[in-house]
């Protein structure tokens, strides 16, 4: 197909035009009189080597300018990615490595495309993924783009509220608007200028005034997530789970106020594939409030390890490896041992590498004596000269010390939304057991059976217990000391 290069400098006093001629690249300007207009606009659509800036190309643009009435001027031109085009993407776009191996490098035309740009608010169907490419490629050719943003699915969803789906061609077939060669830049781009425009059209409540009013919430946010979400939020802490259309939990995360945590969290326009994927499947926000950052970090934690997000990546990994057990030996002798980590028998203690565990019973050997084995080889050497019971005792007495350092105890605090009520977090014998609201956690005795009656116990993990100890030794929040049973 042959495309021709109209390059035209337009002004209000006389107008001077250079006219190129190229086999990928095309531009035309349809009107001179754009810059009557206060808004304008850069429609824009892009194919691409694959679904994240940060390892991809672009291997075509097509960029449509309007002036929110009519279309002005519009350019195309493939682009040589400097990468291989995966044959998947060939077969969706119909662009193959042969079409592009003669095309201009980004390089070659940044500075037209720049020119283009500027000063323009950038319009395209998912404006975040074609604004990520345009950007990174810019910028390492030395073109910092900085340039408000407009997403048609955002404005789509808010103005033809309803539709079963709000993808380009699904929505150009439900409000009558002809798309050809799709899943080509111009093709795309064409029918994004005619959505744009019925979109205008259609702006009876005036949403457009509001999506490019200044910097946004509307400019960074998934294209299916609603900011009327957003903006129900609470400026409070708690826990925030982005869903998919399904309703399946994406990711999990913690907030000291949920509503700003939740706006900034897409507030750059992260090129990776992690980030992009996660805009992409983004359908849905909900919340569970938290009296505090602590009952916060626990509920994500414990969320974290029972749902699995498949965005989130902390905590995952975070587990302690091995731990220390007692167990009678077949000589009926008590032994401890630093062992992998059992899920159904709880640790006397807990350790990250094997080694750590085996400096700790050093340790105690060191301090209760050397009496106090682990071994089998140790074990044989005392049985002629020890008693079963005598040593059991001993070590039974060694397990209670250890024991001791991590005493049962409730830590208290105010509810960040009921001032009235308190959060209460209850650890046993060192053990996390559970945490929940109660009105007058003064009046309880001091025993652990009773606070035990008021609070449901919940998953524990070595994260949490961290979070605790840490609270207890700070001091920052009341601690009351409890019997055991």
């Amino acid at each position: 197909m042959q495309f021709y290069l109209f390059w035209v400098h337009g002004y209000l006093l006389g107008a001077r035009i250079f006219i190129e001629y190229s086999n990928f690249s095309s531009i035309r300007f349809f009107t001179l009189n754009f810059l009557l207009f206060t808004l304008k606009f850069a429609i824009v659509d892009i194919e691409t080597t694959g679904g994240f800036a940060s390892a991809n190309s672009m291997t075509e643009i097509a960029i449509i300018l309007h002036n929110g009435k009519e279309e002005e001027g519009r350019y195309s031109s493939l682009i040589n990615p400097g990468m291989s085009i995966p044959r998947h993407i060939s077969a969706l776009t119909g662009i193959s490595n042969e079409m592009v191996i003669n095309a201009p490098v980004f390089e070659d035309i940044a500075s037209m495309i720049y020119q283009l740009l500027q000063d323009r608010i950038f319009v395209a169907h998912n404006v975040n993924f074609d604004f990520s490419f345009v950007q990174n490629q810019l910028s390492a050719c030395g073109f910092p783009l900085k340039v408000k943003k407009l997403c048609t699915v955002r404005m789509s969803r808010q103005i033809f509220p309803g539709l079963p789906s709000y993808s380009l061609g699904n929505l150009c077939r439900a409000i009558s608007i002809p798309i050809n060669n799709r899943h080509r830049a111009e093709g795309d781009a064409s029918a994004t200028a005619l959505l744009f425009e019925k979109l205008l059209e259609a702006d009876h409540g005036k949403k457009f005034a509001e999506m490019t009013k200044g910097k946004t919430a509307e400019q960074f946010l998934p294209p299916h997530l609603s900011l009327e979400d957003i903006e129900r939020l609470p400026q409070g802490p708690g826990v925030y789970y982005f869903e998919s259309s399904k309703k399946e939990v994406l990711y999990v995360g913690k907030a000291i106020n949920l509503q700003k945590r939740v706006r900034t969290h897409f507030s750059n326009n992260d090129k990776g594939k992690r980030k992009q994927e996660l805009l992409r499947q983004v359908y849905h926000i909900r919340y569970t409030a938290c009296a505090s950052e602590l009952m916060a970090l626990i509920l994500e934690s414990q969320e974290i390890r029972q749902l699995w997000p498949p965005f989130n990546r902390s905590q995952k990994k975070y587990h302690h490896r091995y731990g220390l057990y007692s167990f009678e030996n077949r000589n009926g002798r008590l032994q401890l041992v630093i062992e992998k980590k059992k899920n159904n028998l709880p640790a006397i203690y807990t350790f990250n590498l094997l080694h750590e565990g085996n400096q700790f019973i050093r340790k105690v050997k060191e301090k209760l004596g050397s009496d106090i084995v682990e071994t089998e080889a140790e074990i044989a050497e005392i049985d002629a000269a020890k008693q079963v019971m005598e040593y059991n005792q001993k070590l039974m007495l060694a397990i209670e010390e250890l024991r001791k350092k991590f005493p049962s105890t409730a830590i208290v605090e105010k509810d960040y939304y009921q001032p009235n009520r308190y959060a209460v977090y209850l650890l046993d014998k060192g053990q996390f057991y559970g945490m929940g609201y109660l009105d007058n956690p003064y009046d309880l005795k001091e025993r652990v059976e009773n606070w035990k009656e008021k609070i449901s116990p919940s998953p524990d993990n070595d994260y949490i217990r961290g979070l605790l100890y840490q609270s207890v030794t700070s001091g920052a929040k009341i601690n009351i000391p409890l019997e055991d049973a």
